[in-house]
């Protein structure tokens, strides 16, 4: 208990250290806290970058509508600038011309009326102007004269006569449609006045400020140009203009009227507001076009500056839109579009994050299985290794007293007890190799060996581990192998074993009546064989009709009817037939054919069958028909998933038609080697069971109403080299010996018959004594040997038997050659001929096992008792001298070197000092003792050689890793129990020659 704590806690120790070794994690796993708060940053960041874009596109879009602003705003000035510049160019004209045609010409060439009709017919080169007039220069001592020259007085701008002044300008010349401003002082207004002295002083165009025009009261400007009355100098000063003015042209310009009619020119007149300003006084600006409170968007403005020819006076338009720019969709939905695109991405991200946290616990709470699973399955591993030793341990001494018993003098009935104790103990050590078996599936680690075998002897065996079942059931239980199957084949027998149990296992467990049959034939053997028509079930699927049968009784082994009628009596016949044309030559050379043999194994019986619900599950692992089927016949349902999975691995496959109520049929090919003859004569065979050859060329007649159940007998007695003949009822028995015993010419007696209880009981009810195939010779009535064959008989039928004539003995079914042969010896008398029988295991492997351990001395170590003897007896059987040890202490006190032991064959698990410890220990002797080769002393010693004494590890435990834990400490092979003479030939062969013995 101690060792089994401390190797469980050194489990938990490597789980906790490999689980905290492997877990590791990474950025995202180690910050997972953090995952939230980055996500509200990320949305922080996402809504700033978003409002950041919203500002860029809309500053952007207000860029460019001041841009069409300023472009709209600089074409308005541009326009109005330059038809003000032609306006001015035509005045300017006007003044030349009157100056030239009214001053240098004389007498004059215009007068009012020329004045009034030239500039009529010229007014369309002026439509920026109201109209135009021309004042003269008059001084104060000249006013008298030119009041009555013109006949009207000097006005001012009130129509008042003017006072005196030192210089006038009246109105002489105008166009009609100023012509009220005729006989006017310009003078005597303030602005005129002012733009009059500067004209002629600068000589050029000058402006007055904004001011109602009179008629129309719109905002309008006068332009006034000097008209000279005498031709100036190149460069004239200010005083030689004035002294050389003679009068002044000006024309009135309405500037609302002007701006209007250019806006109407335009497209986008609605879309902008147009002021138009004198900027002289830039304190006080005159609003020269528009409202005198400006209205719309008055956050976007565009001042244009506006030159109209005279320096003096500064002019701008202001332009702006009517209305305030509308919200930037764009922008607004650009930007709503990437905060929601931003919010997207980091849900992903924050998803995304959120799945690698989980998927990384995922991967680590894997990792933790992982290891745990590790260590469960080394805890499993070191559970099935401490079962299968504990189990085994007492199975190896009942089997190895078994087999010790067999070695003694038994009768038949003993000895078959004693060989069914040893099959079934055998079963048992098998079975515990399923669970194992299942585990090596899972992990695809089952592997086969190959190994020649008799496919007979096998089935034998199977036969006679349900034997006793099937009796208490009463069912015929038989198996019947074609004479083309080769006596040896090349594979697995374990694996082919375990295939034929699990399917035999099963039919006996649901079988209450009727028969289990085994056929075993080559696959390509039937090709071409009729296929009689049944509607089954294969594998779950229907096919075909069912027959409509019009008696109760079925050409079958028991005359129940079976699932498959392909393998009724017409397909067992054939096989009968082929066996009964072909003789054994040519079936040898048939056999040599190929190198692989292809076997098709079918197990027939008539059962309760299969749900058709459940036939698609038939092969999963744990699994049963039904439920109640579980409670009422117990069982794992591992076995067919495993027998699917080693059929599969032998290369073939396997199916089932299942009837309810009716039976199944499961049926298996396997593709074996076939064993040549060479090494066929040069195999050893420890534990193949040769059948005695005594009773060749004996004679029998079987007496049996069904064929079926006739040809299986018939089989087994040609096993044994018996010729065979068939009689259906003990009549024709009787015939075929001769009327009341006497011969017909020529015919052979029999030297036995072997009689069917069914046929014997018919007998009975018809009256019909054995006693009619007694034999008379030379007046002597000769009793032949009877053997009544029955798989069921109670006491009051058995005592009834003897009294009929059955006196030698009642053989009970399963008939299997080996018990056949034992009841043949027992009747006839033949006995077992124990020096032949020595002499065939010479040939075999107890002679070569024999050869082997003559005369060797081997210590056997091993702290129980019973084991102990169990290796001793069987390895003095075979003339080793063996001295046994309890514990491995003992066992390195004897083995002090030096020693005269020749192997060493050492017990795993014992108290105190297993077996690992005890060979290192003993290896550690060697190889201190091989170190002092060198010296002298030790030459004595080694007596000529080095140190190295052979331990075969004998334990239960069937574990692939003992086994490498074995070799590692210095063993050299390994046995496992209960051991039997193929393995331990097997072991022992690599150290040991054969000698004489």
């Amino acid at each position: 208990m101690g060792v089994k704590k401390q190797s469980h806690h050194l489990v938990a120790v490597k789980l906790n250290e490999q689980v905290g070794t492997k877990r590791g994690y990474t950025f995202i796993q180690s910050n997972r806290a953090w995952l939230p708060k980055f996500l509200v940053l990320f949305a922080v960041l996402v809504a700033f970058s978003s409002m950041s874009i919203y500002k860029s596109m809309d500053a952007d879009i207000k860029v460019r509508r001041k841009d069409v602003l300023v472009s709209m705003c600089d074409q308005r000035a541009r326009m109005l600038k330059d038809q003000f510049s032609v306006s001015v160019n035509h005045v300017h004209a006007l003044a030349i011309l009157v100056s030239t045609f009214h001053y240098y010409k004389n007498p004059s060439a215009i007068d009012q009326e020329t004045f009034a009709e030239y500039t009529a017919r010229t007014a369309f080169e002026r439509p920026l102007l109201s109209g135009v007039g021309y004042a003269e220069r008059v001084i104060n001592s000249e006013r008298e004269e030119f009041e009555e020259q013109h006949g009207w007085t000097i006005k001012t701008m009130e129509r008042q006569p003017s006072p005196v002044r030192d210089e006038y300008a009246p109105v002489i010349f105008s166009q009609e449609t100023v012509s009220y401003i005729e006989s006017l002082d310009m003078m005597s207004g303030e602005e005129d006045r002012e733009n009059i002295l500067r004209a002629r002083a600068t000589g050029k165009a000058v402006l007055t400020s904004p001011f109602r025009l009179l008629g129309s009261h719109h905002l309008g400007v006068v332009l006034t140009f000097p008209v000279y009355k005498s031709k100036l100098p190149p460069n004239p000063t200010m005083e030689e203009r004035i002294e050389a003015t003679a009068g002044y042209l000006g024309g009135a310009f309405d500037v609302e009227s002007l701006v209007e009619n250019l806006l109407g020119q335009l497209d986008g007149n609605q879309a902008i507001l147009v002021n138009v300003y004198d900027v002289t006084n830039s304190s006080e600006p005159l609003v020269m076009y528009g409202h005198q409170y400006p209205e719309g968007d008055m956050s976007l403005l565009h001042e244009s500056k506006l030159d109209f020819g005279d320096p003096f006076r500064k002019h701008q338009m202001i332009c702006r839109y009517h209305q305030e720019a509308p919200p930037s969709w764009t922008a607004l939905t650009t930007a709503f579009l990437f905060f929601v695109i931003g919010l997207l991405v980091g849900y992903i991200l924050y998803g995304a994050a959120t799945h690698i946290v989980k998927v990384e616990d995922g991967f680590h709470e894997m990792q933790e299985l992982k290891v745990r699973a590790e260590a469960a399955d080394v805890a499993k591993s070191q559970f099935l290794a401490t079962v299968s030793h504990e189990i085994r341990t007492p199975m190896n001494g009942i089997l190895g007293m078994l087999a010790l018993l067999l070695d003694t003098e038994l009768s038949s009935t003993q000895r078959d007890y004693a060989q069914t104790a040893q099959i079934c103990g055998k079963a048992l050590i098998a079975l515990i190799n399923e669970v194992l078996d299942r585990a090596k599936i899972e992990a695809g680690k089952l592997e086969l060996e190959t190994v020649p075998f008799d496919i007979r002897s096998i089935l034998d065996d199977v036969l006679s581990l349900f034997s006793e079942e099937s009796r208490l059931k009463g069912i015929e239980l038989a198996v019947f192998v074609a004479d083309k199957v080769p006596e040896m084949i090349m594979g697995d027998p374990g694996r082919f074993r375990q295939i034929i149990t699990n399917l035999v296992g099963n039919s006996v467990k649901f079988t209450e009546k009727g028969h289990i049959f085994v056929k075993v034939h080559l696959a390509d053997q039937l090709k071409g064989a009729p296929n009689a028509h049944a509607k089954t079930c294969v594998n779950g699927q229907p096919e075909g009709d069912i027959p409509i049968s019009g008696g109760s009784q079925f050409e079958t082994l028991s005359g129940c009817e079976v699932a498959d009628e392909r393998n009724s009596s017409d397909t067992f016949n054939l096989l009968i037939a082929e066996d009964l044309f072909n003789s054994g030559d040519a079936k040898m050379m048939s056999n040599e054919a190929s190198e692989n043999v292809t076997v098709m194994v079918s197990v027939e019986d008539t059962g309760i069958g299969i749900p058709l619900r459940a036939q698609d599950r038939v092969f999963m692992p744990f699994m049963q028909a039904d439920s109640s089927t579980s409670r009422t016949h117990g069982g794992t349902g591992i076995g067919l998933s495993i027998s699917k999975c080693l059929v599969e691995l032998m290369g073939g496959h396997i199916n089932f038609i299942s009837r309810p109520q009716i039976g199944s049929t499961f049926s298996f090919t396997a593709v074996f080697g076939r064993c040549k003859k060479t090494v066929f004569a040069n195999v050893k065979r420890p534990t193949f069971k040769d059948l005695p050859s005594g009773f060749k060329g004996l004679k029998a007649v079987v007496v049996d109403g069904k064929p079926v159940r006739a040809a299986v007998t018939r089989y087994h007695l040609n096993r044994l080299g018996i010729h065979v003949e068939i009689a259906s009822s003990i009549n024709i028995a009787a015939a075929m010996c001769g009327k009341n015993g006497s011969l017909t010419a020529g015919y052979r007696h029999p030297d036995l018959i072997l009689v069917e209880k069914d046929t014997w009981m018919s007998s009975i009810d018809n009256c019909i004594s054995l006693t009619v195939t007694d034999w008379k010779q030379n007046g002597n009535l000769i009793q032949f040997p009877k053997i009544l064959l029955a798989s069921k008989i109670s006491a009051s039928e058995l005592e009834k038997a003897k009294a009929s004539g059955f006196a030698d003995t009642v053989m009970m079914k399963p008939v299997r050659a080996s018990m056949l042969a034992a009841c043949l010896q027992q009747v006839l008398g033949i006995g077992r001929k124990k020096q032949p029988q020595k002499d065939m295991h010479m040939r075999n492997g107890s002679g070569s096992l024999e050869s082997l351990l003559y005369g060797k001395k081997i210590l056997v170590v091993d702290d129980n008792k019973v084991n102990r003897r169990v290796a001793e007896g069987a390895l003095k059987k075979f003339g080793a001298n063996v001295e046994c040890a309890e514990s491995g202490n003992t066992a390195l006190e004897l083995l002090q070197l030096p020693h005269d032991f020749d192997a060493c064959f050492m017990d795993i698990q014992m108290p105190e000092m297993d077996g690992f410890e005890a060979t290192r220990q003993i290896r550690l002797m060697e190889s201190e003792v091989n170190e002092q080769m060198k010296s002298e002393s030790a030459v004595e010693i080694m007596k000529g050689g080095e140190w190295h004494m052979p331990i075969l590890a004998m334990t239960a435990d069937v574990i692939h890793a003992t086994y490498d834990k074995c070799l590692k400490c210095g063993m050299d092979g390994y046995v496992s129990k209960p051991f039997d003479e193929e393995n331990l030939y097997q072991a022992v062969a690599k150290f040991f020659r054969t000698k004489p013995v």
